[in-house]
């Protein structure tokens, strides 16, 4: 009976999991599909608990509230600039907890082993009871599972800890690796596999070739996201979410839980393909993406001509007045400043005096994908006019005006007109072939990665300097 309402309610969850993806994809479907993702996972857990071979109820209990409460805190506490650095934070303790389990299930399995080795009667219970019954060919796979969630896991864990320094700006954006770069990679790699082979044919201590595999692994990890340049952070972050899905799958194998096998395909795979879309978007190889091998040397950058200009807002707003049609492009600047309430009251008006005013996303605008969605949803921002890249790059030159928040790398014309730059090749909103664009920026500062934008020193942009909260506020008693 309880294995029926167990793989029943696993079903279920999986269904709404499934749904719960699906509704993602929209922004007017968004809300309901948190809820079918949040319904979900509590069917998961009561049927986890409930389930065969389940125990400890109240230690249970008091880790899922310690847990819960923690996570309400944080979730409470963190604003929806963080939310990039957050997520990464959230695939660390996903890798974390592979590699706890993994090593568990080694400690676990040479315990088994060695009573049966004793030949003493003795009655295993819970995840133990499920060891004593392995064959030896089931063994050698579960002791696969082992390593595999043990090295993704370890990975994902650190590379996630590096990832939530860069994003957070407690580590620089620059792409930096050891000497040696890719050899190390490759190097700690096949130590990693050759270890692998020795713990899965039974040489020596099993927890110590794990020991090994996991400090390999945490180097592998540390040093692949090291080497990744600010700007190709956000595609980071969806391949160490698809790096958690795969670690959550090999630890549901090793644990032989059905759901948690479903649950971590369903991340790992729809990571792996953001992670693809948004390469493509970028023009990068996604091979190079899992290597760690863009963002890059590149050489010596073009040189940039000319000076930026400055404007006020009186200049701005009369821009503004005269315009029939106007792009606003949102960036991370914008989500620093919590000016997306401001931003939306600016529309608001400017759509009442009868003018065409649109969004313009990039699909890696902010530091995480859909960063930017979410804020101007947040802002009541009709989803209409919120466009993404392919839908409105060929409309800048028939814009009036463009006005840029807190943006730099995307609208960076260095990526069509210098070789050289680190971010050549990437498709960028191509802004400057509007009539006007102005840049709200605090200073002359470069963006994340550190390179430097000619956009700003073009004839037709003004720099309108301050914080773009207190900027767009200005704009807004000054319009018509």
């Amino acid at each position: 009976m309880e294995y029926g309402f167990t793989t029943a309610a696993y079903v279920v969850a999986s269904v709404l999991f499934i749904l719960s993806l699906g509704g993602l994809s929209g922004q007017e479907s968004a809300k309901r599909a948190i809820w079918y993702g949040i319904v979900g996972m509590a069917l998961a857990v009561l049927a986890t608990l409930f389930g065969p071979g389940a125990g400890n109820w109240w230690l249970s209990a008091i880790m899922i509230a310690i847990g819960g409460s923690v996570g309400w805190v944080v979730a409470k506490r963190v604003q929806m600039t963080e939310m990039p650095q957050l997520v990464a934070a959230m695939h660390s303790l996903v890798g974390l907890a592979a590699v706890f389990v993994g090593f568990n299930a080694q400690i676990e399995l040479a315990r088994v082993l060695r009573i049966k080795a004793e030949g003493a009667a003795h009655e295993f219970q819970g995840f133990a009871a499920v060891l004593a019954h392995k064959t030896p060919a089931e063994i050698a796979m579960l002791k696969i599972e082992v390593f595999l969630g043990i090295f993704i896991g370890a990975i994902t864990f650190t590379g996630s800890v590096v990832a939530f320094g860069k994003l957070a700006g407690k580590v620089d954006g620059k792409p930096k690796k050891l000497p040696g770069g890719h050899m190390l990679n490759a190097g700690a790699l096949l130590l990693s596999i050759l270890f692998g082979v020795l713990y899965c044919a039974g040489v020596g201590s099993g927890v110590f070739w794990l020991l090994l595999i996991m400090l390999l692994a945490f180097f592998i990890g540390y040093h692949l996201i090291m080497g990744i340049g600010g700007a190709d952070m956000p595609v980071v972050v969806s391949m160490l979410n698809s790096y958690s899905g795969w670690a959550a799958a090999a630890i549901g194998f090793t644990l032989g839980n059905d759901l948690l096998i479903v649950t971590g395909a369903l991340v790992g795979s729809s990571g792996a393909i953001l992670s693809y879309i948004m390469c493509k978007a970028m023009n990068r190889h996604f091979v190079s993406v899992i290597l760690g091998g863009f963002g890059g040397e590149t050489g010596p950058a073009a040189e940039i001509e000319g000076e930026q200009v400055a404007i006020d807002a009186d200049g701005v707003a009369a821009a503004l007045n005269d315009a029939d049609s106007v792009v606003i492009v949102p960036g991370y600047g914008m989500a620093v400043a919590q000016a997306q309430s401001a931003v939306s009251e600016l529309t608001r008006k400017l759509r009442a005096a009868g003018k065409e005013v649109r969004f313009a996303i990039h699909p890696v605008a902010g530091r995480l994908p859909g960063h930017m969605n979410v804020l101007l949803a947040e802002a009541k921002v009709p989803y209409d006019i919120v466009l993404e890249m392919d839908e409105i790059n060929d409309d800048f030159p028939d814009t009036d005006v463009v006005i840029v928040i807190g943006s730099n790398d995307i609208v960076n014309p260095a990526a069509q007109e210098d070789p050289n730059s680190p971010i050549a090749g990437m498709p960028v909103l191509e802004v400057w072939k509007s009539k006007q664009v102005f840049v709200s920026k605090r200073g002359q500062g470069t963006g994340y990665s550190g390179i430097e934008n000619p956009l700003f020193f073009k004839e037709n942009t003004r720099m309108f300097y301050g914080d773009a909260k207190d900027s767009v506020n200005k704009l807004l008693p000054m319009l018509d």
